[in-house]
């Protein structure tokens, strides 16, 4: 009787673990415009619990490895992003056709204002505004923080921001492992680097991470980034920011 018990909880076991592994399937589709019903080329979609991108050709065609009720995000400059989740019939049909609505985009007046130089080099170069950017390194640690201005306390404030319970790091980097695990898998998918380093709307990077934009600007201040960085960086800059931030935080806690 003990041995037909322990046979019987090993199938159970065995069946339960069959059960959560799931093998990707590959599904297509075609994305068109809602207005003019022409496809649509050049289109992202990223795949976002698998971390896995692709783009649609000039058919508007596309084809991406998912799983049941994974999501889909799929962007474009001048249309509203959308997410689809991937359902059972999308999977036994094999394709679908989606459709992405036209942003209706107000331009304001731009005023660019010239400096009024001088001519004289001495005059001039105390007229242009000038950022100076500092790096703090830490032993032992293969990157540095950059401060953003020269302060005697930066590298304390690094510091403290990690080791305090109740900074925004801690709350962010303790409380959210599955999200920062997909750092890692944004850095093995070419063509989820290659939207990231097109893009500065910060959008792609914080539907992946889960956070909202502000907050991804918080987070990297708290790391000690500069302004500048934070406002000029590409999202794929911003990840490898956050991503080494992150790592330098393990590394510190554990010591």
């Amino acid at each position: 009787m003990k041995y037909f018990v322990v046979f019987f909880f090993l199938v159970l076991s065995a069946t339960a673990f069959a059960q959560v592994i799931e093998h990707s399937q590959r599904v297509n589709g075609i994305i068109i415009n809602n207005n003019s019903k022409l496809p649509l080329s050049n289109v992202n979609i990223i795949n976002i619990n698998k971390v896995r991108g692709a783009t649609t050709d000039s058919r508007g065609y596309f084809e991406i490895d998912v799983q049941p009720n994974d999501t889909l995000h799929f962007t474009i400059l001048g249309f509203q992003s959308l997410r689809v989740r991937v359902t059972n019939d999308w999977i036994k049909n094999k394709s679908t056709k989606i459709q992405l609505t036209e942003k209706a985009i107000a331009l304001e007046e731009v005023v660019i204002r010239p400096f009024n130089l001088t001519g004289y080099l001495e005059v001039d170069s105390k007229l242009i505004p000038t950022k100076e950017n500092y790096r703090y390194s830490i032993s032992g640690l293969t990157q540095g923080y950059e401060a953003g201005e020269y302060s005697p306390n930066a590298f304390g404030r690094v510091l403290g921001s990690i080791f305090n319970p109740a900074d925004m790091l801690y709350n962010f980097f303790g409380k959210n492992p599955k999200e920062l695990k997909k750092l890692k898998e944004m850095k093995k998918d070419d063509t989820v680097r290659n939207l990231l380093e097109s893009k500065f709307d910060r959008e792609t990077i914080s539907v992946l991470l889960g956070v909202d934009k502000n907050e991804l600007a918080e987070i990297l201040q708290r790391c000690n980034y500069s302004e500048a960085f934070i406002q000029t960086a590409n999202d794929l800059q911003i990840m490898d920011a956050i991503s080494g931030c992150y790592e330098e935080y393990k590394i510190l806690k554990k010591k």
